[in-house]
C-alpha cells in the first residue's frame, strides 16, 4: 500500500544527533539503521566525521547524523571535531540530543544546552541507558533538563537494548516536514565503503590497545578492489600513531596485536561487504599528525568543510 493509497503525505529530514563523549549516540544510530554504520567505543570521541544513516519506511524517510561528541578541543583534530558537531545544529530539522543517565548532569550538558539556546531547531532530549537505572531514579533527571530548556519531547531509551527505540521513532517522524526521498529505500548512509572499512580497523585497533594508544590513532586504506573474477576482495591499509611506542604497542610482540586486529576488523569487513576479504596492516609513525593541517587533509578533513 503507498502513501497515496492511504493520503499518507510522506515526511522526511536531517536529524543530528548530539551530545556529550560516549553517551551511546553511535550505538543508537547502528540500533536504527540495523547494521554497523558507525564504531562503537568505551573511549571518548571515538566519532570524528559527520556519520549518515538513512532508515526509509513507506511513509518516511529519516536522514540521522551521528556527531563527535562535544568537548574541550586540544588539537586541530579537536577543533575540527567541536566545529561538525556545532554546525549540524545550523543544517538539520530536528536535533537529538542524547545523554547519558549513569552519568548524570554535567558541565558539558550545560555547555550543550546554552548551544542549543541559540538554534530554532526542534529539539529532543534522548535519556539513553535506562536499563542502568532503577525507574524511580528517571524522574528526578527528567525534571532536572527539563528545567534548562523547553525540549519537544523528552524521551527514555536503551540503545543498546532497543528498549522504546521505536517509540522514539514515532515521535521523530511526526516532527519532519513533508518531502521527498532524498536517497535510494536501500541505501543506508551516504559514506564510501572505503570510509567505513577504515573505521572498522580503527574501533578494533581502539578495542585491543584499550588506554594504552589515545586516540593518536588513524586509518588509511590504500588498495581496496576485487581480485580478478573471484569473489575475494583485497584490502591493505595503514595504521598510522604519533609516536614509535605506540607502533610498537600496536603490532605487539611478534605482531600478534595486529594480526588480532586484522583477524577482528575482516569479519565485520566481510559482513559489510558480503564477500570473502583478504585484509593486509601496515603501521607508520607520522609525528603529532593531529596538529597538522596536511596529515588532516590526507584523512579527509577540510578547512572549507568547516
Amino acid at each position: 500500500m503507498n502513501n497515496l493509497e492511504t493520503n499518507t503525505a510522506y515526511r522526511s529530514g536531517f536529524i543530528s544527533i548530539i551530545g556529550r563523549p560516549n553517551v551511546g549516540k553511535s550505538t543508537f544510530l547502528n540500533r536504527v539503521i540495523g547494521q554497523k554504520i558507525a564504531i562503537m567505543s568505551d573511549k571518548p570521541q571515538t566519532t570524528r566525521n559527520k556519520v549518515q544513516g538513512v532508515l526509509t519506511t513507506e511513509d518516511s524517510q529519516m536522514i540521522f547524523i551521528d556527531t563527535p561528541g562535544i568537548h574541550k578541543p586540544k588539537h586541530k583534530l579537536g577543533d575540527f571535531m567541536m566545529k561538525i558537531a556545532q554546525n549540524t545544529l545550523k543544517e538539520v530539522d530536528l536535533v537529538l540530543f542524547m545523554v547519558n543517565v549513569e552519568e548524570g548532569f554535567g558541565r558539558g550538558d550545560e555547555f550543550i544546552i546554552e548551544k542549543l539556546k541559540g538554534v530554532n531547531t526542534p529539539v529532543f532530549l534522548v535519556l539513553n541507558k535506562i536499563d542502568q537505572l532503577h525507574p524511580d531514579e528517571l524522574l528526578p533527571i527528567m525534571e532536572k533538563y527539563n528545567e534548562l530548556y523547553d525540549f519537544k519531547a523528552t524521551v527514555p531509551i536503551s540503545a543498546l537494548e532497543g528498549n522504546n527505540v521505536e517509540n522514539l521513532l514515532k515521535e521523530i517522524k511526526n516532527f519532519l516536514p513533508e518531502g521527498p526521498q532524498f536517497y535510494p529505500a536501500d541505501q543506508v548512509t551516504d559514506h564510501p565503503e572505503r570510509f567505513i572499512v577504515s573505521e572498522l580497523i580503527r574501533e578494533k585497533a581502539l578495542h585491543l590497545t584499550r588506554e594504552e594508544v589515545p586516540h593518536s590513532l588513524a586509518v588509511m586504506i590504500d588498495k581496496m578492489q576485487t581480485r580478478g573474477d573471484k569473489d575475494i576482495i583485497d584490502v591493505m591499509a595503514t595504521i598510522v600513531v604519533e609516536r614509535a611506542s605506540q607502533k610498537g604497542i600496536i603490532i605487539g610482540k611478534q605482531g600478534s596485536m595486529l594480526k588480532e586486529i586484522g583477524k577482528r576488523a575482516r569479519t565485520d569487513i566481510e559482513n559489510l561487504l558480503g564477500s570473502k576479504v583478504y585484509l593486509e596492516l601496515w603501521v607508520k609513525v607520522q609525528k603529532d599528525w593531529r596538529n597538522k593541517m596536511s596529515n588532516l587533509k590526507d584523512f579527509g578533513f577540510r578547512e572549507d568543510d568547516y
